[in-house]
């Protein structure tokens, strides 16, 4: 039987309703792991550095359509809640066509702006010439990168999260196939893992532009809408929180690369590549279970619902509290196996890499609550404390650590603070949670 929004959520119904959300965000994060795999071991690590560099930035234009996805989903759902279905449509329509507007404008301010940008963080000689050339294919393709994480999001929405996730499979499955085709048959290095992950990206995000055009089951349909401005102001400023957690993530992935790039050289910028790449895969968990739950608790906000925003808070937190344990214990348990097969190739890499990964590990414990708080108040359609948790979380916390714990523990500084400032995310978020209850009467 098919899950609604509606429905009351026991710990079964909720798992299996986010279970595909999750699954989607994963196969998203292997798109940079399958890339830095091939690359590492088939073009070295100096081609591997320059695509970790790069990647950050290059994804700081694709947090838009996350933030188009969950700003734009969480109005859309409090819609539907409120019985308005014609309307919902019309707003997801807009926020697909302002969503490609804007990633069209990005491709061309992006070739003019890579190339100075990297030179002025520091890239130089093929490390630049490799960045930048990673970087301007991935931009080519950056209409369907912003629109598959827009519709991941909106398939929830429409009750369509296991189309969603066939969709991200088969996107997924494309991306690793043309990196094996591309990068180890036929020896295109780099070149041939920006290619294959764009032609993902087309496919990732063109096959749900077609459905949605289509005559479907869903609850939602694309067709003609009419501007409203209003209606895009909430829901920027819904999402206003994944477009802050995406910029600063990408912006602080920049700065610990440059803290690496001056405390160890490029074997440091590889290194955290490496630990960003294994990241991805968990942290993708924590996204995609937000993701997933965040329609629900907005259509129950909609339709004034609070029993069911109590029971599904109180069930997140269980499993959230339960999943973090695990994924500390699998991270650690597979330290070894996972860093070997980026890093096996290169002796003081490994170590390196392995080092800092452990230490990393114990944040774990901590991200996913933080997560999920933003995103639930996101769904709450309040804008501004989970924008001010992902600033906490991203630009603040992490950026203070970053540059004060080196200073006094050298490289060891730099991976503790990823710890630390996840364990201030999630009392924050906490605080938060508790002091609004009242006011949301979940």
């Amino acid at each position: 039987m098919q899950i609604q929004l509606s429905d009351h959520f026991t710990y079964s119904r909720l798992l299996r309703f986010t279970f595909p959300a999750m699954v989607m965000m994963v196969f998203t994060s292997l798109y940079g792991v399958v890339d830095g795999l091939f690359v590492a071991n088939y073009a070295g690590k100096s081609a591997l550095a320059a695509i970790n560099f790069v990647y950050p930035i290059v994804n700081i234009l694709a947090t838009f359509g996350y933030m188009f996805g969950t700003g734009g989903s969480a109005l859309v759902a409090k819609t539907l809640g409120e019985g308005k279905k014609e309307k919902a449509n019309q707003l997801f329509s807009l926020f697909v066509y302002i969503c490609t507007f804007v990633s069209v404008v990005f491709i061309v301010v992006g070739f003019f702006v890579l190339r100075p940008l990297m030179a002025y963080l520091g890239a130089e000689g093929t490390m630049l010439d490799e960045a930048v050339v990673y970087g301007n294919i991935l931009l080519l393709a950056m209409p369907f990168w912003n629109l598959q994480f827009l519709f991941q999001i909106f398939f929830v929405t429409a009750e369509r999260p296991k189309l969603g996730l066939y969709v991200t499979i088969l996107a997924g499955c494309t991306n690793m196939v043309l990196d094996a085709l591309f990068v180890a048959v036929f020896g295109w290095g780099l070149v041939g893992a920006a290619v294959a992950t764009a032609i993902s990206q087309v496919v990732g995000g063109g096959l749900p532009l077609i459905y949605f055009f289509m005559e479907n089951t869903s609850l939602l349909r694309l067709g003609k809408t009419v501007f409203d401005g209003k209606a895009v102001v909430k829901g920027t400023t819904n999402g206003l929180s994944e477009l802050v957690s995406g910029v600063s993530g990408s912006l602080v992935a920049t700065l610990y690369n440059v803290q690496l790039l001056n405390y160890v050289g490029e074997a440091g910028v590889a290194a955290y590549g490496v630990r960003m790449y294994i990241a991805f895969v968990f942290v993708g968990i924590f996204l995609g279970y937000a993701n997933g739950v965040a329609p629900v608790v907005g259509y129950h906000y909609g339709a004034e619902n609070h029993a069911e925003m109590h029971n599904l808070l109180k069930k997140s937190i269980v499993l959230l509290g339960i999943s973090s344990v695990l994924m500390l214990l699998v991270s650690e348990a597979m330290a070894v196996p996972l860093v070997s097969i980026f890093t096996g190739y290169d002796a003081e890499l490994y170590e390196l890499t392995l080092h800092g990964f452990r230490i990393f590990s114990v944040s774990f414990l901590f991200s996913g609550m933080a997560i999920f708080g933003s995103s639930f108040f996101t769904a709450l359609n309040n804008g501004i404390i989970s924008a001010v948790l992902s600033f906490l979380r991203t630009i603040v916390f992490q950026v203070v650590c970053v540059l004060i714990f080196p200073i006094f523990w050298g490289i060891d500084g730099i991976w503790y603070s990823l710890v630390v400032a996840e364990i201030l995310a999630f009392l924050v978020t906490i605080i938060c949670l508790t002091v609004m209850r009242k006011y949301y009467h979940y």
